[in-house]
């Protein structure tokens, strides 16, 4: 069974710094995308940042240039480095696992989820 755990989140003031880890365990295939949600209460789940195998990655706007995802294959983690954090930044954050090799922003095109970490930012 795959699992996948996600670590460090917490509170942190705006500008602040916040570096999410997500460990995938039980024989998983590294050859699949990997990529990282969030949502905040009465909001949907949205696309956060993806990063294939090789390395191409993708970001939603209003992230780009502010976080950052890097993924190591042969540790089967992947991070997601939150730097210069706002207030709308806050939200429950999820490491999710794709069943295609190319990250997209469709919740539908993952399969397996962590728990969620929460991200608060005060302002």
């Amino acid at each position: 069974q795959v699992q996948l755990v996600e670590s460090g989140g917490g509170l942190v003031q705006a500008g602040g710094s916040l570096r999410l880890s997500c460990i995938v365990s039980g024989r998983p295939s590294s050859l699949h995308a990997m990529a990282w949600f969030r949502q905040a209460p009465g909001m949907e789940r949205e696309f956060v940042a993806g990063i294939t195998w090789s390395g191409a990655v993708a970001y939603r706007d209003s992230v780009k240039g502010r976080f950052t995802i890097s993924r190591e294959n042969a540790k089967n983690t992947t991070v997601l480095q939150m730097n210069s954090l706002r207030p709308e930044d806050t939200a429950v954050y999820y490491c999710a696992k794709s069943t295609r090799y190319s990250s997209t922003s469709d919740p539908d095109d993952y399969n397996y989820w962590g728990q969620g970490t929460q991200v608060t930012v005060s302002s």
